[in-house]
């Protein structure tokens, strides 16, 4: 069998094509931490039947052993729900080098998760639809819902055990998606920068001279102004906007458009004097204290930077603690 390419989101779509292939393949998913585990919960690994794995749970230190427990798992279809702990005093000779105990779900696929519903999260992944895909550890009942259901773990990406302690909800959200508007220096830092977080990026400024490909090499550019763009791009939940251009006329329209579809976060270069001044005109142009509210401005935490990386560094890391930050 042909290796597949993988990336560091396409597990599910893995194992359902090593299934649906006739190789088998089995799902773990990291489904509780303590200490310093070193993958989060959520994280997933896909074990074919011939033993080929993509993604981790461990980052190495006991995909050995769930691999073997995924073989078995393929030959009874019984799902099985693996813990792995060690003090840090015995951390490395067992195999967790950082401390900390995980468990891990491992299900066959086809057996115990049914083939059609890890189809159904795969075509849903397809079209930036998102879904949380429940087990009950105990019962082994499953069902896949949208967002109405666990609104706060998707707003905040987060994975986990319900209080009941047996319902495992894990999440799957769209890709995380960067509009920046305006092709400015503090941007091409930002852009490569979020890339390598997982923001899916792409810039708009109708300014030829300053969005260009030897400027954003590998970057998805749109040479006109936002409100042209924004419908098409279709911003959600999922999207992040942030504005650099230093002109009304081409950052106001992303701003209203962000701030009407209530987009995950919301930053806007210009000092505290160009901001009130902004605030003034989206005021003018309807939008209410509550709304005008969700924007981060002066753009990124207050870091002390000067430097357009500088900002660059603070303005992700503003975006990443919006949606990483309990609350």
């Amino acid at each position: 069998m042909s290796p597949m390419t993988e990336t560091v989101d396409n597990i599910p779509e893995t194992a359902l094509a090593w299934h649906q292939a006739g190789a088998g393949a089995a799902l773990a998913t990291v489904v509780q931490t303590w200490g310093s585990a070193p993958r989060p919960v959520g994280s997933q690994m896909a074990v074919s039947g011939a033993g080929e794995i993509a993604g981790s749970v461990s980052g190495g230190c006991v995909e050995g052993a769930v691999v073997l427990e995924a073989q078995e798992a393929l030959g009874d279809g019984q799902s099985r729900l693996l813990s792995f702990g060690v003090d840090d005093g015995t951390a490395f000779a067992a195999g967790l080098a950082c401390g900390g105990q995980i468990k891990v779900l491992v299900e066959p696929v086809g057996a115990a998760l049914p083939e059609q519903m890890l189809a159904d999260l795969v075509a849903a992944r397809a079209a930036r639809q998102p879904r949380a895909y429940a087990v009950d550890v105990e019962s082994g009942a499953r069902r896949l819902t949208g967002p109405g259901t666990y609104e706060q773990r998707f707003r905040k990406d987060r994975s986990g055990f319900e209080p009941d302690g047996r319902t495992f909800v894990a999440i799957h959200n769209p890709p995380l998606r960067l509009i920046v508007v305006g092709a400015a220096h503090i941007a091409q830092a930002l852009i490569p920068m979020a890339r390598m977080a997982g923001f899916d990026p792409v810039l708009i400024d109708p300014r030829g001279a300053f969005a260009t490909a030897a400027r954003f090499p590998d970057v998805e550019i749109y040479g006109d102004y936002p409100d042209e763009v924004l419908s098409d791009l279709g911003l959600d939940a999922r999207s992040a906007v942030v504005t650099l251009s230093h002109d009304p006329k081409i950052d106001d329209p992303a701003i209203e458009a962000a701030l009407a579809a209530q987009v995950a976060y919301l930053g806007c270069l210009g000092s505290t004097r160009t901001h009130a001044k902004r605030l003034e005109r989206l005021t003018e142009r309807g939008f209410t204290d509550a709304q005008v509210a969700r924007i981060h401005a002066p753009v990124g935490l207050d870091i002390g930077a000067v430097t357009p990386s500088e900002i660059a560094v603070a303005v992700l890391a503003e975006m990443v603690a919006n949606l990483r930050k309990p609350g």
